[in-house]
């Protein structure tokens, strides 16, 4: 049965005398939390010469049940509503008012999941879902916070299981050798990787050059690979486009690239096995290397070649190659 919602005046537009009414409503109260209600609303038309309309009550809903109790019980509640409240009219006499969700709330709420039960349809997502970070571009601020979030999530999520970084990336600089980024972008991915509890897996699948480079080695020892026909390069920081900059402030930024230059030494030292002066004469122009060269550089640890394992099992060893040659190792010499 539809009902209409009940309308009670303002404290305002009633006299002054409402304390005494509602005491004379309280003792005129008898059985029936409906019929005081509508004792109540006749005492308060009487009161006011207009006429308040009274609905149609339906005595199976369970709000108007609380609603009519209330009234009954505190009739001043209606008469003495105050002007400021922090809730909707009137819901503020029910301590837990959950009557009022409609079942569309009540089932989205019972349907909620913290987590979805597959991944996102996009690529990204797919593969982070694999613990793979992949980095496609060069490090521009928005590559950067993406990256390092998505780093901090995956240990969020497992801080034992290992991160796969996959790298193909020119660095701070694009293809032609424009600076598109600060050299700080490659920094916080580093640190980024460095604050992880998690191993760290690369591999480098196109080209790692500059501060991916340096990504590329910061990878746990023994678990950086790179494939067959990727390149790795290293070459000193640039300055940035100066424009119509005063020169004092180039003279800023060059210093600023040399610090940054001076850092990247000493980090690529650190993760290759080299000397700093080895790295800084290397880096004077720049040193691409295949992925031979940037095994015996310490930038890999690993060739990832398919089936290589097994060819490297089919060879033989130098003693038999010996034998097979009639050569005869004599003892002592």
């Amino acid at each position: 049965m539809a009902t209409t919602p009940l309308h009670f005046p303002m404290a305002s537009s009633l006299p002054s005398a409402s304390t005494s009414l509602s005491q004379s409503l309280r003792r005129r109260s008898t059985k029936g939390s409906f019929r005081n209600l509508r004792t109540t609303l006749c005492a308060i038309n009487a009161q006011n010469k207009s006429k308040i309309p009274i609905p149609p009550f339906n005595p199976k809903d369970p709000f108007l049940s609380q609603l009519a109790s209330a009234a009954s019980n505190s009739p001043e509640t209606f008469l003495h509503k105050p002007v400021k409240s922090d809730t909707p009219p009137y819901l503020d006499l029910f301590d837990s008012p959950k009557l009022m969700a409609t079942p569309a709330q009540v089932e989205r709420s019972v349907s909620y999941e913290q987590r979805p039960r597959r991944p996102p349809p996009d690529l990204p997502s797919l593969l982070l879902n694999g613990r793979i970070v992949y980095i496609g571009m060069p490090l521009v601020p928005a590559v950067t916070e993406l990256i390092v979030a998505e780093l901090m999530y995956l240990q969020w999520l497992d801080p034992k299981e290992p991160v796969y970084i996959y790298l193909n990336s020119t660095g701070t600089t694009r293809d032609d050798g424009e600076t598109v980024g600060m050299e700080t972008e490659g920094f916080a991915i580093y640190d980024a990787m460095m604050q992880l509890k998690n191993e760290i897996h690369t591999v480098a699948v196109g080209a790692a050059i500059g501060q991916a480079c340096l990504l590329l080695a910061a990878g746990t020892k023994g678990k950086r690979f790179m494939m067959p026909h990727a390149k790795a390069m290293i070459q000193q920081p640039r300055i940035p486009s100066s424009g119509l900059m005063p020169a004092s402030d180039v003279l800023i930024r060059a210093k600023e690239v040399i610090t940054n230059r001076d850092t990247l030494v000493k980090l690529l030292s650190k993760h290759t096995g080299n000397s700093e002066e080895t790295i800084a004469n290397k880096m004077r122009r720049p040193f691409y290397m295949d992925c031979t060269k940037a095994k015996d550089f310490g930038v890999i640890d690993r060739i990832l070649w398919r089936g290589q394992e097994k060819i490297m099992h089919d060879v033989a060893s130098p003693e038999e190659w010996d034998k097979l040659a009639g050569i005869k190792a004599v003892d002592g010499i």
